[in-house]
């Protein structure tokens, strides 16, 4: 004989609650899905079409007939790209070792545990709280030799005095550097700070009991610990240096003449004033395989460590 096994009752709250989870599982997809989607047309998407941009003869306004590699010609047979390459080289390694020196230095100097560190730490953070137009804009007024420095140290009696730096065609790009350092030195001291906090005291304790003088301590030990905070510096800075446009633009305009021109100011001066959208758009090509470069050798670096 058969036995019928009686039908659980689904009471009406059961689908609720699943409705209800599901609801609960998609909010946070559905929440950044616009996000998500005006990410990829107003960053991807536009890379790409800078990209396809570059493999045409767009002028003034975009042509999207393809006519391969001409713009690329175009642009290494320009003189001012290589001045931009050369500036770039000259800023960018300037950039990166100062702000990674004095960075280090300054971090160093507050891992000491001194009484001020809470008021200075804000104090060598906060240039990085100002936007680069401000930055540039302050260091315009302070380097103008009618202006500046020099007015002030000539009204006070040093007539001999002398710093043009910012219309000097030889110095000019020095002024981008120390201008640059300012504003982000401070942050690079975060980082190592962050660095110098998580290593083990034990280790450091343990080199003292042995002897060991303190600059030996910091150079063979505490140093080499912070590979991973160097590595993401030079990242950081590598980003900025190449991407660098507002600063430029505010304190130097891209001179005098052509003396602070970089990859950035060169885009947009062949984009938007010289009429040559396809030469720009490949100047702005060269700009992110640069930076592709930079990131993806570090990226597989982390990754592999994290498989590892």
């Amino acid at each position: 004989m058969t036995t019928i096994e009686p039908v659980p009752y689904v009471t009406p709250e059961r689908p609720r609650r699943r409705l209800a989870e599901r609801l609960g599982a998609a909010l946070p997809k559905i929440v950044l899905a616009p996000s998500f989607a005006i990410s990829l047309i107003f960053v991807y998407g536009f890379i790409l079409w800078t990209v396809y941009l570059s493999f045409t003869r767009s002028r003034i306004l975009p042509v999207y007939d393809l006519v391969g590699f001409d713009a690329y010609y175009r642009l290494w047979s320009q003189p001012n790209w290589y001045m931009a390459i050369k500036n770039l080289a000259i800023f960018g390694v300037l950039y990166i070792s100062l702000c990674i020196a004095i960075g280090l230095f300054i971090a160093i100097l507050m891992d000491q545990r001194i009484r001020a560190e809470g008021v200075l730490r804000p104090i060598f953070l906060y240039p990085m709280a100002l936007s680069f137009v401000v930055t540039g804009t302050a260091w315009k007024w302070f380097l103008n030799p009618g202006l500046g420095l020099e007015k002030t140290m000539h009204n006070l009696g040093w007539e001999s005095f002398k710093f043009d730096w910012l219309i000097n065609t030889d110095m000019a790009i020095y002024t981008i550097v120390i201008a640059g350092v300012w504003q982000a030195s401070g942050f690079i001291m975060a980082m190592f700070l962050a660095g110098l906090r998580g290593i083990d005291g034990e280790i450091i304790k343990a080199a003292q009991i042995d002897g060991a003088p303190t600059l030996a301590i910091y150079r063979r030990i505490i140093i080499p610990m912070l590979r991973p905070v160097f590595l993401s510096a030079v990242i950081v800075l590598a980003h900025m240096a190449i991407k660098s446009y507002d600063l430029v633009i505010a304190l130097t305009g891209g001179g005098p003449g052509n003396a602070t021109e970089l990859p950035s100011t060169f885009m947009y001066s062949y984009t938007f004033t010289r009429s040559q959208m396809a030469v720009g758009s490949a100047s702005a090509v060269m700009m992110l395989m640069g930076i592709t470069a930079i990131i993806v050798p570090y990226l597989y670096s982390e990754l592999r460590e994290k498989r590892t």
